[in-house]
């Protein structure tokens, strides 16, 4: 068997645990390079090179020249941005599926924020010279960066809004909705287990406020029995609850 079917098949680097194969590769029918076939997914494929990040890790590093683009198989990544001073704020996450570093990419620079592994990653960064090529031959890859990064743009209007019309609390509920879909677990019991992947620091800076007022916020829902938070795990007894917090606005 030919080394090209061996590479569609999976069978090459079977017992690297940071070998990834573009070909059976799950996340990446939902990022960009969804669109590559035939022999610009077999480049791909070659030209990519995998690592393994723990928890804790950077990706890349702010300020750093932008050399080519990450791609996450597998894990949950935070971007944040430092002042002068070396404060650190996060501005998003990013999961399996997504490809970060595209905006520095894009602008021809540096790269804008700081990429630090949440949870275990599975990475695959495709150097900016391979990047282009793939992306001349393909335009529809190009294309799907151009969109992403107007969505981009919509999330962080949206984000804007949500600080200055809804209060604190609401925030904090919109949130953990958001992330029930990545970090949730329904019990048997009908109620929910979130296990988030921020601290309380973090989360006061994604929803724009101070974290004395987020340990306020949660200490009421607390009372209120809306939720319990021990740790980074959140216990929701009732899911309407929550909804209601942002419904009831």
């Amino acid at each position: 068997m030919n080394m090209d079917k061996r590479l569609e098949r999976g069978e090459h680097g079977a017992d690297n645990p940071r070998a990834i194969n573009c070909f059976t590769c799950q996340s990446r029918n939902k990022t960009e390079w969804c669109h590559l076939h035939g022999d610009d997914l077999r480049v791909l494929n070659q030209v990519k090179v995998c690592n393994i990040y723990k928890p804790g890790q950077v990706i890349f590093y702010q300020g750093n020249p932008c050399l080519g683009l990450y791609c996450i198989e597998r894990g949950t990544v935070a971007i944040r941005k430092s002042d002068a001073n070396g404060n650190s704020v996060l501005v998003r996450l990013a999961h399996d599926g997504s490809t970060i570093g595209y905006r520095a990419y894009f602008a021809g620079g540096i790269y804008s924020g700081t990429a630090e592994a949440l949870s275990e990653c599975r990475v695959c960064f495709i150097d900016r010279s391979a990047v282009r090529t793939l992306m001349e031959h393909n335009p529809a890859v190009g294309l799907s960066f151009l969109q992403h990064m107007a969505t981009d743009l919509q999330d962080s209007e949206e984000l804007r809004l949500q600080s200055s019309v809804l209060p604190v609390r609401a925030r904090v509920a919109h949130l953990l909705l958001v992330l029930k879909d990545k970090f949730g677990t329904a019990m048997d019991d009908g109620s929910l287990s979130i296990e988030l992947p921020l601290s309380r620091q973090d989360i006061a800076a994604m929803i724009g406020t101070r974290p004395e007022t987020i340990s306020r916020v949660l200490k009421a829902m607390e009372e209120d029995e809306v939720a319990i938070f021990t740790g980074r795990t959140v216990e929701v007894a009732d899911l309407d609850l929550l909804l209601d917090e942002i419904d009831n606005l």
